[in-house]
């Protein structure tokens, strides 16, 4: 009797445990729908937040009244109510964002005669937060006269470990382009790099004075950035008998932009015209020009026989 209610015990256990298993895959394929479904309603109302997703129409209505309540209802958003396009960071309103903004320095030293030749020996470039992203000393390509260390901070020991000008010229250049560039005196820098960087994306500080609109500091043509570090951000530079530090002095500009930057940028972003000097040359205003009357003799057999070296009334 025992033998034969044995199987009969375990034959009732598994259709338990198969129904228990059952379950337990529903259970875990319900889950997955739902994580899945989950995931469908957070993208689609991302997109529908971006604008790339329209809402869905509601049951009943066609495709047609859709479309022209979306048509209707475009002009409200338009000209009045909630704003429709994403609002602006304060980024995008006050400027150009850190990473694209550097500032710059160069010391110089004599070369040439008696010195009066300034080439590069030290350029320094520092990021948007005062970061050093560029710091090297540079060999200029003529013998050095002067070292002009009691302003350039450049000595004969620091040219043991400078890098030829070539060398230097190709990474300042490649760390400056599409940048907005912050200095001071930018074209002296320039002329040392022998590089002219865009107009639009120059921003020289002896122009700082006249954007905070201060006459004791506009009355004079050129203010050295000794001076406006002392003045406007009430701090020391350039002190001492060891020279300037290229380094300090771009940490300086940069704090300088940083002050007035918003006027700067809106009195940028006012005028958009591009300057004359980035614009690329037009080789049809040259052909314009040659071929005005002026350029031409007014009988053209003349030209052609002062061309031959023949006198003009001379025949055959």
């Amino acid at each position: 009797m025992v033998a034969r209610e044995a199987p009969e015990s375990a034959q009732c256990l598994c259709p338990s445990l198969a129904s228990l298993n059952a379950k337990d895959v529903l259970r875990r394929k319900h889950k997955r729908k739902s994580r899945q479904h989950q995931r469908f309603l957070a993208r689609k109302a991302l997109l529908q937040e971006h604008g790339l997703r329209s809402t869905p129409p509601e049951p009943g209505s066609s495709p047609g009244t859709e479309a022209a309540s979306s048509v209707r209802q475009r002009p409200r958003a338009e000209s009045g109510g909630a704003p429709c396009s994403r609002k602006p960071t304060p980024r995008e309103s006050a400027g150009p964002l850190p990473s694209k903004c550097v500032a710059i320095d160069c010391e110089m030293v004599g070369t040439g005669p008696r010195g009066r030749v300034s080439e590069l020996a030290r350029c320094s470039v520092v990021s948007y937060h005062g970061e050093v992203l560029y710091d090297k000393y540079i060999q200029p390509e003529m013998p050095i006269v002067d070292y002009r260390t009691r302003w350039s901070g450049v000595t004969r020991q620091h040219m043991r470990k400078a890098i030829p000008f070539q060398v230097a010229q190709k990474e300042i250049l490649k760390l400056l382009k599409g940048k907005v560039l912050v200095g001071h005196a930018l074209h002296n820098d320039f002329q040392a790099l022998k590089y002219i960087h865009p107009r639009g994306q120059t921003r020289d500080t002896t122009y700082v004075p006249s954007l905070l609109s201060q006459p004791s500091l506009h009355a004079r043509t050129r203010v050295s950035l000794k001076d406006l570090a002392l003045q406007l951000l009430h701090k020391k530079i350039q002190v001492g008998q060891h020279g300037h530090s290229s380094v300090e002095d771009a940490v300086t500009a940069m704090e300088l932009y940083r002050l007035v930057e918003v006027q700067w940028e809106q009195q940028e972003a006012s005028s958009l015209q591009p300057h004359p000097e980035d614009r690329e040359p037009d080789s049809s205003t040259d052909m314009e020009q040659y071929m005005e009357d002026q350029y031409w003799p007014e009988d053209p057999a003349q030209g052609a026989s002062r061309g031959t070296g023949e006198a003009p009334g001379r025949t055959e």
